[in-house]
C-alpha cells in the first residue's frame, strides 16, 4: 500500500534463480583463487626461457579476474519493474502534466528524412491528451530538404494520427505500421477502405520526399508552401547559419486540428545556430538548445529524447514513463526513466552482435538493482528540471509533477518564433553554465552517460523499465566497420569519464552507492580490457610456436581449475544469451565480436583517450550511419561479414587471425612431429586458445582468400596482414 493508502503506480520484482546463480559465482571464485595460487608457485625463475610471458599472463588474468568481479556485481541481483496505468488513469488522468519529447538528427544523408518523420509521427500519435504533447526536431544539419520532410509529415499527421487512435493501431511509425501489417480482410470494410487510403497518402508523401531527396534541393513550387523555407536564402553552409525555427503546428492554436477536429500536438522544426567560430558541442548542444527554445513555448515537465531512427513500437510508453515519476511514494525520488535500446534489424543469428540483448536485460537491470541505470541517451524520460541542474532535496517529496504546466498562449506563433531564436544562438551559453551544471554535459563522447552519473550525484533516483512490448525499435549497423566504429566511440567516451573527476569513484563518493560506482565500471573500462585480450591472442599463441607451455598439464592436477572456469563461464554466458532471447550461433557470433572489439574498437578508444590526455589527439563525434542499400541489406541478410574498405581495424583483425592460423598449424605440427603425448600434455591448453581463436576468425579466411565480391577484405590489407603475421613468427622462431 503506498502513501495515503492509495495502491502504488508500480511494482519492483527480483530475478528468479539467484541462489543458483551464487553457487555458480563462489564456485568460480575458488577456481579463480587456484589459478592465482598456481601462477604464483609456478613462476619461472629469474633467467628461465617464458619467465615474462608468464608474469605478462598473469597480470592479464588479475584484470580479466578485477573485470570479472565488476560485471558479478550487477548480475548479482538484477530487478525488473511492471506498472498500472489503470490507477493512473483513474487518478490523474485530467492533471496529466506536459510532454516534451525532442528528435535530434544530424546528417539528412546518412539519416534520410523519410525515416526521421516516421519516427516523428510515431511520438506524435502517442496514447496521450495530444493538447499536451509537444514534438521537437533538431536538425543539426540545417537542411531544407529534412524541414520539408517534416512539412509533409505535419499534413500527414492530421490523417494519421485519427487512424491510429480510431483503430488502435501499433506500431505507430507509418513505415514499420504497413511493412509489418497485412492488409486488413474485407469482413471490416471501414478499416480495410482507410488502411489503404491512408497507406496511398503515406508512400505518395514518402514518394515526393524522396524525388527531392534524388534532386538534392526543393523546387520552386514547394518553396512557395511555406514562409520557413525563406529561412534557407541566409544558408550557404550547414554550419555557418542562423537559428531556424519554425512552428508547423502550433498546438495552442484552436484551429490545429486534424481530419475529425481533434487538437494535434505541437511540432517545431529547430536548427540552431552553427558559426565556425564556436564549438556546436554534438548532441549535447542541440539537446541544450531543445531544452531552452521548449521552456518558453511549451515547457513540459517530462522530456523525452529519441534518436531520429528509434521510432515508438509502444504507445503508452508515456503512461508507462509516468506510472514511476508519479507515484505518490516514490515518483517525487525519480529523475528518468530509461527504456531499453532495441531494433528492428536484428536478423537471427546476429551478425554483429547489435543487439545489446544481454546488457539490456540483465546488466542495466542490475545497474537498477545497485541504485539506478545510466542515461544511455535515448528513450528516457526526463524531469525538465533535473536536466536543468536541480539537486534532491527533501522539499521534492512535497511538490506535485504537474504543479507548472505552464505554455505561452499570449504570444503568437511569429513573435514566439523570433524571441526563441536567441536562445538557440552561438552565443546564449557564454559565461553560463550550460554543459556544466545545467543541461547535458559537454567534452565527452558519450554525454548520455556523463549526465546520467551527475543527475544521480546529486541525489536522484533512476528507473530502468522493459515493457512486454518493446517501447522503441531502432536500426542497428549492418556493417563490421560501422559496428567497430560505434564501440570505439563508446569505448573512447566511457574510458575518458573513468579518466577525469567525474570517475563515479570520486565524483560519485558518499553521494552513489558503493555497487552503483563499481557498476558503472562495466563500461568505463571497456577501452582497457584491449591490452589483457591483445596479450591473451597474442603471446600464447607465439609461445605455442616455439614449443614453450604457459599453462598446467592436463596430466596435473592444476588443469582443473583453469577448464573448471572456462567451460562454466562459457555454459553461463551461453545460457544467459539464450534466455535473453539470443540462439547457439547468434552466441558464437557474439563471442566474436567480443574479440574483435576488444583487439580493436577498445584498443583505438584506450589510444585516443590517452592520447588526448597528453594534448596529441581531439576527440571526434562520428554519427553511424542508418542508410543501408539493397546489396548490403542482402549481404546482412544472408550473414556475409562486410570488409571492404581499408581500415587499420582490419589489418590489426586480420593479423590476429593469421598469426593465430599459423601457429595452430605450427602446434598441430609438432604434435604429429614429436611425441604426441608430451606436447599434448604440456600444450593442450595453448593448442586449444589458438584452435577457438582460428573458428572464430573463419569469416576473416573468407573474406582475406575466398570471397571475389566488392566487400571481401582489401587486397592491401591480406597483404600487409601477411606480412605481419610472417614477420611476428619470424622473431618467435628466431
Amino acid at each position: 500500500m503506498g502513501r495515503d493508502g492509495q495502491l502504488p503506480l508500480f511494482e519492483t520484482k527480483a530475478t528468479k534463480g539467484r541462489i543458483l546463480f551464487g553457487l555458480y559465482a563462489v564456485s568460480v571464485f575458488v577456481g579463480i583463487c587456484l589459478i592465482c595460487v598456481y601462477r604464483l608457485i609456478h613462476l619461472p625463475e629469474e633467467g628461465e626461457v617464458g619467465r615474462w610471458a608468464w608474469i605478462g599472463l598473469f597480470l592479464s588474468e588479475l584484470w580479466h579476474i578485477l573485470y570479472w568481479f565488476v560485471i558479478m556485481s550487477v548480475r548479482w541481483n538484477p530487478i525488473y519493474r511492471y506498472t498500472f496505468k489503470d490507477r493512473l488513469t483513474q487518478r490523474y488522468e485530467k492533471v496529466l502534466p506536459g510532454v516534451d519529447i525532442f528528435v535530434c538528427t544530424a546528417n539528412p544523408i546518412i539519416e534520410p528524412p523519410t525515416m526521421v518523420i516516421n519516427t516523428v509521427l510515431s511520438v506524435m500519435a502517442y496514447d496521450y491528451p495530444p493538447e499536451k504533447l509537444s514534438v521537437y526536431l533538431s536538425d543539426d544539419g540545417g537542411s531544407s530538404l529534412t524541414f520539408y520532410a517534416l512539412l509533409e509529415a505535419a499534413q500527414f499527421s492530421k490523417l494519421w494520427l485519427p487512424f491510429c487512435k480510431k483503430f488502435k493501431v501499433e506500431p505507430r511509425c507509418p513505415e514499420a505500421y504497413f511493412s509489418s501489417t497485412p492488409e486488413p480482410h474485407y469482413d471490416d470494410p471501414l478499416m480495410a477502405g482507410e488502411w489503404s487510403s491512408i497507406k496511398k497518402q503515406y508512400e505518395d508523401m514518402r514518394n515526393r520526399i524522396e524525388a527531392s531527396m534524388n534532386v538534392g534541393q526543393i523546387s520552386d513550387e514547394i518553396r512557395k508552401q511555406h514562409k520557413g523555407f525563406a529561412e534557407w536564402d541566409l544558408v550557404s553552409d550547414p554550419r555557418n547559419h542562423q537559428t531556424i525555427l519554425q512552428m508547423l503546428i502550433d498546438g495552442r492554436d484552436g484551429k490545429a486540428v486534424d481530419v475529425e477536429g481533434q487538437p494535434l500536438p505541437t511540432l517545431v522544426y529547430l536548427s540552431r545556430e552553427k558559426r565556425p567560430d564556436y564549438h556546436h558541442n554534438y548532441k549535447a548542444g542541440a539537446m541544450n538548445a531543445l531544452i531552452r527554445v521548449s521552456s518558453r513555448i511549451s515547457n513540459g515537465e517530462i522530456i523525452l529524447n529519441v534518436d531520429c531512427d528509434m521510432y515508438s513500437n509502444n504507445s503508452e510508453s508515456v503512461r508507462d514513463a509516468l506510472c514511476f515519476l508519479m507515484d505518490e511514494e516514490r515518483g517525487h525520488e525519480i529523475a528518468y526513466v530509461q527504456f531499453p535500446q532495441c531494433f528492428n534489424n536484428i536478423i537471427k543469428n546476429d551478425l554483429y552482435a547489435s543487439s545489446l540483448n544481454v546488457i539490456m536485460e540483465v546488466e542495466i537491470a542490475g545497474f537498477d538493482s545497485n541504485g539506478g541505470p545510466c542515461y544511455i541517451g535515448t528513450g528516457c524520460f526526463h524531469r525538465r528540471e533535473t536536466l536543468c541542474g536541480k539537486k534532491y532535496s527533501k522539499e521534492c517529496e512535497k511538490e506535485q509533477i504537474t504543479r507548472n504546466n505552464f505554455r505561452n498562449r499570449e504570444e503568437n506563433a511569429c513573435v514566439l518564433e523570433e524571441t526563441c531564436k536567441a536562445l538557440a544562438s552561438c552565443s546564449y551559453e557564454d559565461n553560463t553554465q550550460w554543459g556544466k551544471e545545467m543541461g547535458l554535459k559537454y567534452g565527452c563522447l558519450v554525454e548520455d552517460i556523463l549526465t546520467g552519473l551527475s543527475i544521480q550525484c546529486r541525489g536522484w533516483r533512476s528507473i530502468y523499465f522493459t515493457p512486454e512490448r518493446k517501447a522503441f525499435l531502432g536500426s542497428a549497423p549492418t556493417t563490421l566497420l560501422q559496428s567497430l566504429i560505434q564501440h570505439k566511440r563508446w569505448s573512447e567516451g566511457d574510458f575518458q569519464i573513468f579518466l577525469s573527476s567525474y570517475c563515479p569513484f570520486i565524483c560519485g563518493h558518499k553521494r552513489i552507492p558503493l555497487k552503483l560506482q563499481i557498476s558503472y565500471c562495466t563500461y568505463l573500462l571497456w577501452a582497457p580490457n584491449c591490452l589483457p585480450t591483445l596479450y591473451y591472442v597474442f603471446i600464447p599463441s607465439l609461445y605455442l610456436l616455439k614449443g614453450i607451455s604457459l599453462f598446467p598439464k592436463i596430466s596435473s592436477l592444476w588443469f582443473l581449475p583453469f577448464a573448471y572456469v572456462i567451460s562454466s563461464s562459457c555454459a553461463y554466458s551461453l545460457g544467459e544469451f539464450i534466455w535473453c532471447g539470443g540462439t547457439l550461433l547468434g552466441w558464437w557470433n557474439d563471442q566474436r565480436m567480443w574479440v574483435f572489439r576488444r583487439t580493436t574498437s577498445y584498443f583505438f578508444g584506450f589510444s585516443e583517450t590517452i592520447l588526448k590526455l597528453f594534448g596529441i589527439s581531439k576527440s571526434s563525434f562520428a554519427v553511424t550511419s542508418k542508410v543501408t542499400d539493397d546489396e548490403e541489406s542482402k549481404r546482412y541478410e544472408k550473414e556475409v561479414m562486410e570488409f571492404g574498405a581499408p581500415s587499420p581495424m582490419f589489418t590489426i583483425l586480420a593479423t590476429l587471425a593469421l598469426l593465430n592460423l599459423f601457429t595452430f598449424v605450427g602446434g598441430i605440427i609438432r604434435v604429429i612431429m614429436v611425441e604426441q603425448a608430451q606436447v599434448l600434455d604440456s600444450l593442450l591448453l595453448q593448442i586449444l586458445l589458438s584452435g577457438v581463436l582460428v573458428f572464430l576468425n573463419l569469416p576473416v579466411y573468407h573474406g582475406l582468400f575466398f570471397r571475389k565480391d566488392t566487400t571481401r577484405m582489401p587486397y592491401s590489407t591480406t597483404y600487409q596482414s601477411i606480412a605481419l603475421a610472417l614477420l611476428a613468427c619470424s622473431v618467435a622462431l628466431y
